[in-house]
């Protein structure tokens, strides 16, 4: 993890891609933020990235290739799992099921979507925050 890589983001909702884009601007991010619609472009990405990514931002139902079988995928492959990237799940899913499966496959964090543009933005601070301090075997 590079706390000055790319904050990456899975996220098919276009809507949810411009309210991230006002939160990122208003928090005075600095990372460059690149926005991926299906799981398997961001796998594409991993899979030939020079780049140390900073963050995974995740939600779960996407199109091609959910979030859930990106991060299986990920802890599948000792190339992708080196790279240690924290994986952070952002969803509207609310299920005990669905959270007890993600902790399974050792992500960092689920966080369920917040409503109001205020709340999305004390939560994506709260979780950047957390990563820019956390000590993580890449930085």
């Amino acid at each position: 993890m590079a706390k000055t890589g790319p904050i990456l983001i899975l996220e098919d909702d276009h809507d949810d891609r411009e309210i991230y884009d006002k939160v990122f601007t208003s928090l005075g991010v600095k990372n460059e933020i690149k926005y991926f619609e299906g799981g398997d472009d961001l796998l594409r990405y991993l899979q030939v990235t020079l780049d140390q990514p900073f963050l995974i931002l995740s939600d779960i139902n996407l199109p091609r290739m959910s979030g859930i079988e990106l991060r299986r995928i990920i802890d599948a492959d000792p190339f992708l799992r080196r790279k240690s990237i924290p994986f952070v799940f952002l969803t509207t899913v609310e299920s005990k099921e669905v959270v007890e499966e993600v902790y399974e496959l050792a992500v960092q964090g689920y966080f369920v979507k917040q409503y109001l543009l205020n709340d999305i933005e004390k939560q994506i601070k709260q979780i950047l925050d957390y990563w820019k301090e956390c000590k993580h075997p890449n930085t």
